[in-house]
């Protein structure tokens, strides 16, 4: 019994000394901590979806997770050869080209009237707090923070690791003019060195001009978050970004709810939806769009054309890795009036050709 103590005393402590390292970030305080109580959205000491969110679907426990995550019966959950992916320079590109380059997953770059933007930047091999989990598949692990040029603009959804990758930011800090999140997230960064006069925080429904021609706007998900035990002490976000030329919906994480027809009647028609498509179960339907969700979103949206993400590189939920991929060009029927893109990892896509078309790439892989 002294043994069996001892021992639970000493994971005790290397829990606690590891729940101190800054990858797990700061709660928001002061100025910050005053503006989350403010917010319409913070209720009950945390966060709240504009509609009930249980983490889980009625019927289902904790154990009925767990288990599925560590005795999964589904095979295929990762890829056995290399994902295709496309080299290419960022820094090689015409400043007058509008354009996206997916670094897979919910991490891209964009360009938009020669403001150089980056979303979710996770461009290290694990999303996760944990070493060697959540690896990244190979040839999704390509780019890393060295291809990044200086960054006008650094947008986060949230601050779950597969979005908010604490080594990705340190690395390229130096390299960020500005960054919008959502309420609480700053605390975060303010922590890990950067200047709090450059970190913009936005409530649903705030907006901000980025430049003379571009305007962001932070609207609803419904998600949740947190970087250690207590969720939802941030908000999380999905965002509307308006130029002269184009109308884009960066979706983020979310369940599907009412608030992408609320979206799409005020701010839409869009030009381009990208929608997280991938990492999904039944059992937590409410916090990510299943397969089947993504019709109606796209048809609430009112979007010419939908980028599915949040696939083809982290094994985050138990499904066959390509299955996300199969099953939006399978329902391609349902949404006739939105043209599907499916870029490689490091394809251009030019974001003024409805016309541009793209391969099935990962149907010659196992």
């Amino acid at each position: 019994m002294f043994i069996l103590l001892g021992i639970i005393f000493i994971a005790a402590i290397g829990i606690t000394a590891f729940l101190q390292h800054p990858l797990f970030g700061k709660k928001a305080k002061d100025i910050r901590l005053e503006k989350i109580k403010q917010s319409k959205n913070f209720r009950g000491n945390q966060f709240q979806n504009l509609s009930k969110t249980p983490a889980l679907a009625e019927g289902v426990f904790y154990y009925d997770a767990l288990k599925d995550i560590l005795f999964s019966k589904v095979k295929a959950t990762k890829p056995t050869k290399s994902i295709p992916h496309i080299k290419t320079d960022i820094n090689q590109l015409k400043l007058t080209e509008d354009y996206l380059v997916w670094f897979g997953h919910s991490s891209y770059f964009l360009q938009v009237d020669q403001q150089k933007i980056v979303v979710d930047p996770v461009l290290t091999k694990n999303a996760s707090p944990l070493y060697n989990t959540n690896v990244a598949f190979k040839g999704a692990d390509f780019f890393n923070t060295a291809i990044l040029p200086a960054i006008d603009f650094l947008i986060l959804t949230h601050d779950h690791y597969d979005h908010l990758d604490y080594t990705t930011f340190k690395e390229i800090k130096n390299r960020i003019s500005k960054i919008i999140c959502p309420l609480g997230v700053g605390a975060h960064l303010e922590y890990w060195g950067f200047p709090a006069e450059h970190i913009i925080e936005l409530d649903w429904y705030e907006n901000i001009i980025l430049n003379k021609s571009i305007q962001l706007t932070a609207t609803p998900s419904r998600h949740f978050s947190g970087r250690g035990f207590k969720r939802n002490n941030t908000l999380w976000a999905s965002y509307v970004l308006k130029s002269e030329k184009l109308n884009l919906f960066l979706g983020g994480d979310s369940g599907y709810d009412t608030h992408f027809k609320a979206i799409g009647k005020q701010f839409g028609p869009f030009d381009i939806a990208i929608l997280e498509n991938g990492q999904y179960d039944k059992k937590w339907k409410y916090i990510h769009l299943l397969p089947e969700d993504l019709p109606k979103a796209c048809s609430d949206l009112n979007t010419k054309r939908l980028l599915p993400v949040h696939n083809s590189k982290f094994k985050l939920a138990n499904h066959p890795w390509k299955e996300p991929l199969q099953k939006i060009t399978e329902n391609a029927g349902k949404i006739s009036e939105t043209k599907i893109m499916t870029p490689k990892i490091g394809e251009i896509v030019y974001l003024n050709n409805e016309n541009q078309a793209f391969e099935n790439w990962w149907e010659a892989i196992e």
